[in-house]
């Protein structure tokens, strides 16, 4: 039985939340065949302790306010190396860049469903702001291309 919607959407949330405060390597995976105790795994990265922190505190943030949804357990905050948020139905894993290689979830997971988190897409040369080097990168091009009707034949 696959992941519940309810689930899905609050794991969607949370990637957002993670992005915004620029995690890397963004994944989930629906759990629910191989655990009986909860739906989704979600996994981001952080590059320092600090960036760590502000990606789990972001997500609880977002969740608490868009769903009411707050943690049943949270661990990891002391160390910021693997934090964990449990909520019931699906768990949070932000870890620091070092944790995430070392343990490589990703290969324990990896015969479980990958979850579309409907993430935006980044420039590799623009930060997750859509700025390239503090400056803000013009959309109008893409917006009027968008916006053009298809040639006819």
């Amino acid at each position: 039985m696959p992941a519940v919607q309810d689930s899905i959407e609050c794991a969607r949330i949370a990637a957002l939340a993670a992005d915004k405060v620029k995690a890397e390597d963004i994944v989930a995976f629906d759990v629910t065949e191989p655990l009986a105790i909860t739906d989704i795994f979600l996994l981001a990265t952080g590059n320092n302790e600090r960036q760590v922190l502000a990606i789990a505190e972001e997500i609880e943030k977002e969740l608490s306010i868009q769903r009411k949804r707050e943690t049943r357990t949270r661990e990891g905050l002391e160390d910021a190396q693997w934090v964990l948020l449990d909520y019931g139905d699906f768990v949070i894993h932000v870890m620091h860049k070092d944790a995430r290689e070392y343990y490589s979830l990703e290969r324990l997971w990896s015969d479980c469903p990958k979850i579309d988190l409907q993430l935006p897409e980044h420039d590799e040369s623009t930060d997750h702001n859509g700025d390239a080097d503090g400056v803000t990168v013009a959309t109008a091009e893409a917006d009027n291309a968008a916006a053009v009707p298809a040639a006819q034949e």
